[in-house]
Order: C-alpha cells, then sequence, then structure tokens
C-alpha cells in the first residue's frame, strides 16, 4: 500500500503533465510545499519506478505510476459523485471531502458505490471517471469565451479548482449537461449574455473562462 503524500505526487504529477514533463517548482506550487521535499520525494518516486526524473528535464509518470494515479483519480471522481447525488453534498464541498477519503475506501467500497451510481462515467463538475482497467475519456470541449453570438452549447465541464466559483456555479444552475445560447458578447473581455433554463443570464468573462462546452448538436429520432 503507497503511502497518501506518494498517492498525492502521483495524482499531481498526471494532473500537470499534460503539456510535457513537469518541472519541480510546478509541483512545489501546486502542493505548497519547498522545492527541496519535492526533489526528495521525485528521487524516491524514481527508485519506485513509477515517475523517469530528470532534473533538468523534469518528472513523467512512469506506465505503472500513471495507472496508480488513475486508480486514485477513479476513487476521487466515484466519491464526488456519491457525495453530491446519494448525500446531498453542495458542489463546492465534495472535492475537500472525496481527498479525505480517497486513500483510504477499499476496491470493494468504491464497487459499491460505482454500483448503486449505475456505473457513471462522468463526476458531478463532468470531468471523466477512469475505469477499473485506467482508461480515460480524452475530452475536448473549449472554454464558453471562445465561442460566438448565436452559437449553441451544451456544458460538458466545469473547472473545480475554486470553491466559491463551484458554489456560483450551483446557484446559477451552470452545470453538466445545460444547454444553452450565446445571444450577445460584450467587447473587450466583456460580460456573455446566454439563455438557458428558460431564462436570459449574463455571465461574466472570467465565469466563462471556467465553464467548458462543445456545440450542441440535437440527437436525431
Amino acid at each position: 500500500m503507497l503511502s497518501q503524500a506518494i498517492q498525492d505526487y502521483l495524482k499531481t504529477i498526471y494532473k500537470l503533465e499534460e503539456n510535457g514533463a513537469v518541472s519541480t517548482t510546478a509541483i512545489a506550487k501546486e502542493l505548497n510545499i519547498s522545492g527541496a521535499s519535492v526533489t526528495g520525494m521525485l528521487k524516491r518516486l524514481a527508485t519506485m519506478k513509477l515517475v523517469d526524473y530528470n532534473s533538468y528535464k523534469g518528472v513523467k509518470l512512469t506506465n505503472e505510476g500513471r495507472k496508480v494515479a488513475l486508480e486514485i483519480i477513479r476513487h476521487h471522481r466515484l466519491l464526488e459523485l456519491y457525495l453530491k447525488e446519494a448525500l446531498g453534498y453542495p458542489l463546492e464541498k465534495v472535492h475537500d471531502e472525496a481527498c479525505r477519503l480517497e486513500h483510504v475506501i477499499s476496491k470493494d467500497f468504491i464497487e459499491r458505490i460505482e454500483e448503486i451510481l449505475g456505473n457513471p462515467e462522468y463526476d458531478p463538475h463532468g470531468h471523466p471517471i477512469p475505469t477499473t482497467e485506467g482508461d480515460i475519456e480524452l475530452t475536448d470541449e473549449k472554454p464558453l469565451v471562445n465561442f460566438k453570438s448565436g452559437d449553441v452549447v451544451v456544458i460538458r465541464r466545469l473547472s473545480d479548482h475554486d470553491p466559491d466559483m463551484l458554489s456560483y456555479f450551483e446557484k446559477m444552475k451552470l452545470l453538466p449537461n445545460t444547454i444553452m445560447r450565446i445571444i450577445d458578447k460584450a467587447p473587450f473581455n466583456g460580460p456573455i449574455t446566454t439563455f438557458y433554463n428558460g431564462e436570459s443570464q449574463i455571465i461574466g468573462n472570467e465565469i466563462a473562462k471556467n465553464i467548458f462546452v462543445e456545440p450542441y448538436q440535437e440527437k436525431e429520432d
């Protein structure tokens, strides 16, 4: 059983390595710890063959490291959905609670949660849930600010880094699978006027950067 610290490192590297090798500085900033502590842990992870680490080029997960990271992410996202759907937690509180639980639950427990939830594909923020085999859906949504007046889009994913913003999303019913039409975009990074859930709503530019959408296409009968 890997320690919680090791699991957190692997999850963090997975999160950051989308654009290539991850720097020590980026990991230290994400985990709010010193660069020296990160360097020591990366050397340890390298000896465990969970990462490929070069002090000049950064760090990447090995196949085994990626497998562990995805298992923790799977636990986390299933827990978030269970907390939201079964226990009624508000959206802004599920992340921290899931972080506390993700390292200690058993395989049987997480499989039971998955069964109760009906084998879901996405967490409450719209992020894909890895499978038991370690596969994860690749997504290609774009921020709402990238679209133009007249476009009809569907919300697929919400940024989950800011609890206050998540509370706002929930209050405004800006949730995954919501269909909206862009009525108008003010110039110079101004607000966006939208229509969804039967009402016209103005969404600030900063909020719109954290709502990830794709063009809406009606399903054919």
